[in-house]
């Protein structure tokens, strides 16, 4: 007689279910529905949706070219490369960048501080409480405070004015560079614990040993650094990449909350719009979703090449193997 014999496998499948189910209906569905209609002419005018109409690659000319109509639906295309959705695209890249570069820095260092054998740092978990503090605040509210701090009237503004730091008449609300600074400051405050605990726990991963028999060999803190933490880092660093470039090109909550006019547009004069932002603008306000598919399409497109050229230059090589001559 067959003994029966208890399935166990079939419960992962229940419990992993769920997440392919939101998968599919708030993630999957949506990007191949934004592929549909970034290949399709579907506006709103005079209250009415005209379409879906196919139209090739009309939304993305549109998108990535200064045009001008001819009348018809037929456009001409004055200059590739040159409109205001290339301009977020930049915007994006420059904000994401200025944020990026410190903020990977620090979190190396610290990440490094914090793990050293010999420093031994006193009270390291309240440290990394308030470093990672500022990641588990709502964007918004980071926002609203420091564009309280730094508006024309806020006590940061009033303070460098009195101690003649900036003139009297300077408003940083006003200056596109002053503007697109605070707002990468704000990114870099809110990740870079983050991004520190991360690289902790990958520093950690680490086998002490190599450390150990470093130490015997003589090597000081910087060659173990270099020569250990580093490499052996390097997956990990890859990680952080990646998903900074993914969060950073889709950002929104912060630069759409700080400097913006009653239409949510970034200012002084679009200096602070993103993508994300001019894709609302496209779909949300003037209602042209075929447009702002192309528009999500391209930004899906930057982002795929961004994370290949971060795969390719952070990617474990091979040794070249040296083959012996014989004589």
């Amino acid at each position: 007689m067959k003994k029966k014999t208890v399935e166990y496998g079939k419960y992962g499948y229940i419990f992993i279910l769920p997440f392919f189910l939101v998968f599919l209906v708030f993630q999957l569905y949506p990007l191949i529905y934004t592929f549909y209609l970034s290949f399709v002419e579907y506006y709103e005018k005079d209250m009415k949706m005209v379409g879906p109409k196919f139209n090739g690659l009309k939304n993305f000319m549109l998108v990535l070219a200064n045009t001008k109509p001819l009348g018809g639906g037929k456009y001409e295309i004055v200059k590739w490369f040159d409109n205001h959705t290339v301009m977020a695209i930049k915007q994006t890249l420059i904000i994401w960048v200025i944020n990026f570069i410190p903020q990977i820095l620090l979190a190396l260092l610290l990440a490094s501080w914090f793990t050293d054998t010999v420093v031994k740092l006193k009270g390291q978990g309240a440290f990394k409480v308030m470093m990672f503090m500022p990641n588990i605040i709502t964007a918004s509210s980071i926002a609203v405070l420091f564009y309280s701090l730094f508006s024309n009237q806020g006590p940061i503004t009033l303070f460098l004015r009195k101690v003649g730091i900036i003139s009297q008449d300077y408003n940083f609300m006003e200056k596109a560079g002053a503007t697109i600074g605070i707002i990468a400051f704000m990114q870099f405050w809110m990740w870079y614990g983050n991004s520190m605990i991360v690289l902790i726990a990958g520093i950690l991963g680490i086998n002490p040993s190599l450390y150990e028999a470093a130490m015997v060999d003589g090597a000081n803190g910087r060659q173990q650094f270099y020569k250990i933490t580093l490499p052996l880092l390097k997956p990990i660093i890859q990680f952080s990449l990646v998903t900074s470039a993914i969060g950073g090109l889709q950002m929104y909550d912060i630069p759409s909350l700080f400097n913006v006019n009653a239409s949510f547009i970034g200012g002084p004069n679009y200096a602070s719009e993103t993508i994300t932002m001019w894709i609302k603008q496209l779909g949300f306000t003037a209602h042209n979703y075929g447009t702002a598919a192309a528009a999500s399409i391209v930004l899906f497109i930057v982002t795929l090449a961004i994370s290949m050229v971060f795969f390719i230059v952070t990617k474990e090589r091979e040794p070249k193997q040296r083959h012996a001559v014989i004589r």
